[in-house]
């Protein structure tokens, strides 16, 4: 049997698991442990049962040596979605399996792949950016956000990753942040976090339905809105995440007609320390200890649906997540808080154009990722925060962390790396699209 022949029975064993309530179904899985098949499905809470069916498959009794080996090769073979639902097909065979993936399959930080859902609440890669591109629909007030799969600008074919719509209300604007690309609602429990935005759009704030690892952001911006989830009958339940945390700060000067040239924006990211740019520094997140065996059974089962996506057909083609206040390990309690050393956050700031007079416009390099003139397009850069008597700021200062622009009707890319994660990235970049009444 070859190699992709193991490959793709294991996957096809798994079976499938339901977008609307993660069920998962486990026929194919009956082939393998001699049940008969007329035990069709099984709720994803029935699988943390202490004899789980999957673990006495043929599978699970594979020879450490060669299991490493087996997703060393497929780790190595399968870089690029759609073929990458392999990888996760593996890690949801068994629990051997599932701890072998945890072990070789690495944070997008240091590999540059976008695995599991989890990923997008992780940070970038720090060699090269992550490329990704956002769809709008005017009509629904709705974006959606894709992985690219090619380096072609207009290559509408992705890999979708989060979906938002605008809500507009009376004094404000909120962009409400999911994992569906069809349920886009705070009721959902697919809901990770939302923007929102003041009257006159002149600044926005990021929630998380986490709380940030560092405590930074609870110093600086106490929480809000912990009970102000609206939930139906069938949504209540402990592992919905009910929090709103405020983990960054997006800001337009003001800037009426357009009188001071292009916009003028920076970002205070208090989930993140202006020290992870420094050589050697990090950004917080859950300690290995948090990440218990069951947790990381949520997040490996519970993704699915990975084909080519048709920006015409979102159907099939989304993360199905877990709850990420299960993979999480559940909200810190305040009292931790005050051993932990309160650090200066990251602060970003847009990158200035210059002004090009052949062609009389402000102009940025975008290394042609952009491709239409947008007042929207920018790119943004770590803004120098110099210490009295410490180092200068090192060249990690200087790259480009995030740009986003314009490139045909409707459609942008957008480019993040280290030290934000895609959920941030995008949220800052929704905030480019809303109205603002004094800044332009």
């Amino acid at each position: 049997m070859s190699f992709r022949s193991v490959v793709r029975d294991v996957r096809d064993g798994f079976g499938s698991i339901s977008r609307r309530s993660f069920e998962v179904t486990i026929a194919g899985l009956a082939s393998l442990t001699g049940h008969h098949r007329g035990k069709a499905q099984s709720s994803v809470h029935e699988l943390h049962d202490p004899t789980p069916v999957v673990q006495h498959s043929r599978w699970a009794s594979l020879p450490p040596e060669l299991l490493r080996d087996v997703i060393k090769r497929l780790e190595a073979s399968e870089s690029n979605w759609p073929s990458r639902k392999n990888v996760v097909a593996c890690a949801a065979v068994c629990r051997s399996w599932r701890e072998m993936c945890k072990e070789i399959v690495k944070n997008p930080e240091f590999c540059g792949k976008l695995t599991f859902p989890i990923s997008l609440k992780q940070p970038g890669s720090r060699d090269a950016p992550i490329q990704c591109f956002i769809k709008r629909d005017k009509s629904k007030w709705t974006y959606r956000l894709y992985l690219c799969l090619s380096s072609a600008v207009l290559d509408e074919n992705g890999k979708f990753l989060l979906s938002a719509k605008r809500y507009r209300k009376a004094t404000r604007t909120e962009y409400v942040i999911s994992m569906d690309s069809g349920n886009v609602s705070r009721s959902s429990n697919k809901y990770i976090g939302k923007l929102r935005s003041n009257f006159i759009g002149t600044k926005f704030i990021i929630y998380d339905t986490q709380p940030p690892y560092n405590g930074g952001a609870a110093a600086l911006c106490p929480p809000a809105g912990r009970t102000s989830r609206r939930f139906t009958s069938k949504k209540v339940s402990p592992k919905v995440p009910t929090g709103s945390y405020n983990i960054a700060q997006v800001t337009y000067e003001l800037n009426v007609l357009g009188t001071r040239g292009p916009r003028r924006m920076h970002c205070i990211m208090y989930s993140i320390p202006a020290s992870a740019l420094d050589p050697g520094g990090s950004v917080p997140g859950p300690p290995a200890d948090d990440l218990g065996p069951r947790l990381l059974e949520e997040s490996f089962r519970s993704t699915v649906s990975f084909s080519r996506s048709s920006l015409g057909d979102h159907s099939g083609d989304y993360f199905t997540s877990a709850r990420f206040s299960d993979i999480a390990g559940g909200e810190r309690d305040d009292d931790g808080l005050d051993g932990l050393v309160k650090e200066r956050p990251l602060i970003l700031r847009n990158k200035a154009p210059r002004w090009h007079e052949q062609l009389q416009c402000w102009c940025l390099n975008f290394r042609g990722r952009v491709t239409v003139a947008s007042v929207k397009n920018f790119q943004l850069i770590a803004a120098a925060q110099p210490t009295p008597g410490g180092p200068a700021p090192s060249n990690d200062h200087d790259k480009i962390i995030l740009q986003f622009g314009k490139v045909g009707k409707d459609m942008f890319t957008m480019d993040y790396r280290y030290p934000l994660s895609a959920f941030q990235a995008f949220a800052i970049c929704l905030s480019s699209f809303d109205t603002k009444l004094a800044c332009e």
